[in-house]
């Protein structure tokens, strides 16, 4: 895709990475650990992609992400995203993961339910495992069964979820020291 662009920008997590193109933001990246690997880590997914300044609608974007970390309140439901080549099945989970307001959150369970019965749990857990736009498709927001953090792909795993499950003010039950 030579239309790809990317950039990097600080948030109170770390810094995340967001990339788009011309239809619009289609990944987001949550902290690696250092500027270096967050870019490396981009590149791995697009290739020889372009780091430059964000488009006046990217950069909005990220105000307000950067805002949702900082503890104020967005659902980011507006923000559009070019999901174009996502499977179906998995725009359908993003969809219900975008229905869920900052402080709240859902079930693998309750979204699989939505999408034709809990037998699709393990379904909704690997589409969530591959959300291109994290924060933005708020898979941090979907737990386990018994309202547990369950996993989460991103460097740091279940301690990095729950990090933004705090700054949000959402209710997770939780073993200190069992995912840390």
């Amino acid at each position: 895709m030579t239309d790809q662009h990317f950039a990097l920008f600080d948030t109170p997590i770390g810094v995340c990475g967001v990339e788009w193109g011309s239809r619009g933001i289609n990944g987001l990246q949550l902290p690696m650990g250092s500027d270096d690997k967050t870019r490396t880590r981009i590149r791995q997914r697009h290739g020889d992609i372009s780091e430059t300044a964000p488009t006046k609608e990217v950069q909005k974007a990220i105000d307000r992400i950067v805002k949702l970390l900082a503890g104020e309140p967005d659902d980011l439901r507006d923000i559009a995203l070019d999901l174009d080549g996502v499977p179906d099945f998995n725009r359908g989970v993003y969809d219900i993961a975008r229905s869920i307001p900052p402080g709240q959150t859902m079930t693998y369970g309750d979204i699989a339910k939505r999408l034709g019965g809990v037998e699709l749990s393990r379904d909704v857990g690997q589409a969530l495992g591959r959300n291109p736009c994290p924060i933005v498709v708020p898979c941090h927001r979907v737990l386990a069964a018994g309202r547990k953090p369950g996993g989460f792909s991103a460097k740091g795993g279940v301690s990095t979820k729950l990090k933004m499950l705090a700054i949000e003010g959402a209710a997770v039950n939780h073993t200190p020291g069992l995912f840390d």
